[in-house]
């Protein structure tokens, strides 16, 4: 298995986070495909299993990312990672939504890894790119929502300014089906190891390349 292509993008030291973003190039985003929705559907019948009975703060690993936020002091209950916003959905019992095939691949990864990740359309990024704490008025216009404010939160920022974090991303650097360059950022607990950091690069290049190539 070949590494994915890494992105150079800078993390300030405040953010308790690793990013170890890459990039995707010659993509071929569909509205939809039929495997794809299936593995989604088993994955989230395996978590049914698996969780059943626990609350949410006790799946592994859900507690290492909100560890993440509070370090920002930020109360992970009430502004959720994303990855945890997609396993609550799961295990109510009402599914992902879906968007194309890259969106929806990405969700389903998030979902396997338990981690939140930034998907970005890179021909609508301006580099240079800087994971950092927002500034007191910075926000965004979010993806099917009002303005994110991401004042004191970690985010992604460009030379346009913020445009994305662990919750949510904005309207002007989505992917929709015309994008062929896809900026992938894992955010990631600075507890994770080598290994396992590996595993989801990896396993997630793979998995976005086999339903958007």
């Amino acid at each position: 298995m070949l590494p994915p292509e890494p992105y150079a993008l800078t993390v300030d030291a405040a953010v308790p986070m690793r990013c170890p973003a890459f990039a995707l190039e010659d993509l071929r985003v569909k509205a939809g495909d039929a495997a794809l929705k299936l593995a989604i559907e088993l994955l989230s019948d395996e978590y049914h299993a698996k969780f059943a009975g626990l609350e949410i703060g006790q799946v592994p690993g859900i507690s290492e990312v909100r560890a993440s936020y509070k370090a920002l002091g930020i109360d992970p209950t009430k502004t959720r990672p994303s990855s945890e916003a997609l396993l609550r959905r799961v295990l109510k019992g009402q599914g992902l939504y879906t968007v194309n095939t890259l969106v929806d691949a990405l969700n389903f990864c998030s979902l396997r890894y338990l981690v939140p990740f930034g998907l970005y359309d890179l021909a609508k990024v301006q580099p240079p790119v800087a994971v950092r704490v927002g500034q007191e008025g910075e926000g965004y216009e979010g993806i099917r929502k009002d303005r994110v404010n991401v004042a004191g939160r970690a985010c992604l920022a460009d030379a346009e300014g913020p445009f994305g974090n662990p919750t949510s991303d904005s309207d002007r650097t989505k992917i929709t089906l015309e994008t062929t360059r896809a900026l992938v950022v894992p955010f990631l607990p600075l507890s994770l190891n080598e290994a396992r950091v590996k595993e989801i690069m990896e396993g997630t290049a793979v998995t976005l390349r086999n339903y958007s190539a």
